[in-house]
């Protein structure tokens, strides 16, 4: 059967699945993301209340118990894994509690979308990109890395397309291209200041032997009829320059000018552009929003999991997958009872109060996931699933709201 691939961002929609006795034993193309992400389908199927094995009706109540008990001081995160309805009741939940409500947006994601909010951006979607661009500007990326079927299906070569390789540090373009451009991290910023003067028409004067070469990156995108500019927003090999998607945001407006041009962000898997576009939808703002005035504030300089590390709260509820969270994460949510309601719950690498193992977007429950360019994709899951996330953590809902007799 055809289901969409939530492995990495570019959520294919024509992975062709196969399953034989309830395991899925064959995934086509073979893109090895797509063959992590859906394995053979097994999942966990436990529930546990402090470690050990409890009926879910005792966890539904052991969850609500321990985030009613913290209302106004408790943590919600929007882990990966989850469709677009159950990220919708876990906001449901936050607003109950009067809780801070996060997802795992990067901290070099969060910045770009800080960057576009500051100053707006040119975006397109990767069906616009594939059929329009014919000048492509990797931006310190080979998608073939973590987007591997990033190139087939939205960049494809050839057709008259020119393709530009910028590479800085660690964090190399494609090769071979048709104009290939090596930087050093301390020469980017400067790097973008020249492409965007030259884009803009204005004399930059002399420059150093190491930029010198930049300027012809800002001509070639001059002569397109339609440019795209890639770029990583998960974090890469190299330590980054803060300024570096603003720099790219800023070149694609003044492209605008005088060609057509758009930015297009690569984003991990797992819906996480689902989290920040339901957040946005039920709240307004992506990330970082704090309902403990009764009313959703953004506050993006305080992420969620930052604040857990430093004791802020007196209980967490992490919905998803929490294998996919950071270390860092991690060694924060071992500070704080915590709730995981998701996929492979029961093998957290820290110790839940409760664990409660769902079905997988996309693998078990059906709904809607996001692509990284932000459209809504149905999830025709190959499996039938396990206790289903939406309803748990519904039924955690039901009971919190009893507890606070509202």
């Amino acid at each position: 059967m055809t289901v969409t691939c939530l492995g990495c961002g570019c959520a294919c929609d024509d992975v062709e699945v196969g399953v034989s006795e309830g395991r899925i034993e064959s995934v086509a193309p073979p893109c090895p993301l797509a063959r992590a992400w859906f394995g053979t389908g097994q999942v966990p199927d436990r529930v546990l209340v402090g470690g050990q094995t409890a009926s879910g009706d005792q966890a539904v109540a052991a969850a609500a118990e321990l985030l009613a008990g913290a209302a106004g001081r408790a943590l919600v995160v929007l882990a990966p894994d989850l469709t677009a309805g159950a990220q919708r009741v876990a906001i449901a939940l936050a607003d109950l509690l009067r809780a801070t409500v996060d997802g795992a947006t990067s901290a070099s994601a969060a910045e770009g979308i800080v960057a576009a909010q500051r100053r707006g951006r040119a975006a397109a979607t990767l069906g616009e990109i594939r059929n329009r661009a014919d000048v492509l500007l990797f931006w310190a990326v080979d998608p073939t890395d973590h987007y591997p079927r990033y190139p087939e299906r939205y960049a494809p070569r050839g057709g008259g397309r020119t393709l530009i390789s910028v590479s800085v540090g660690a964090d190399r373009g494609p090769v071979p291209a048709d104009l290939e451009l090596t930087l050093t991290p301390d020469e980017e910023t400067g790097a973008l200041s020249v492409v965007r003067a030259t884009v803009l028409g204005n004399r930059v004067g002399e420059l150093p032997a190491s930029l010198q070469s930049t300027a012809a990156v800002g001509a070639r995108l001059l002569q397109a009829r339609y440019a795209a500019i890639i770029h990583d927003g998960e974090p890469g090999r190299e330590s980054r320059s803060p300024y570096r998607t603003e720099g790219l945001i800023a070149l694609a407006q003044a492209l605008n000018h005088s060609t057509r041009a758009a930015l297009s962000t690569l984003r991990a898997g797992g819906n996480r552009s689902g989290a920040e576009s339901v957040l946005t939808w039920q709240t307004g703002y992506p990330m970082a929003v704090d309902f403990s005035s009764g009313v959703p504030r953004y506050e993006p300089g305080r992420r969620g999991l930052d604040r857990a590390a430093r004791g802020e709260f007196d209980a967490v509820l992490v919905a998803g997958s929490a294998a996919a969270l950071s270390k860092t994460a991690e060694a924060a949510l071992a500070r704080v009872p915590v709730a995981v309601i998701g996929p492979r719950a029961s093998e957290s690498r820290f110790q839940p109060h409760v664990a409660i193992d769902t079905g997988v977007a996309g693998i078990h429950e059906p709904g809607v996931g996001y692509r990284m360019d932000e459209v809504p994709l149905p999830l025709t899951p190959p499996l039938s699933g396990i206790r289903a996330a939406a309803e748990t953590l519904g039924a955690v809902l039901g009971a919190v709201r009893g507890r606070l007799g509202r």
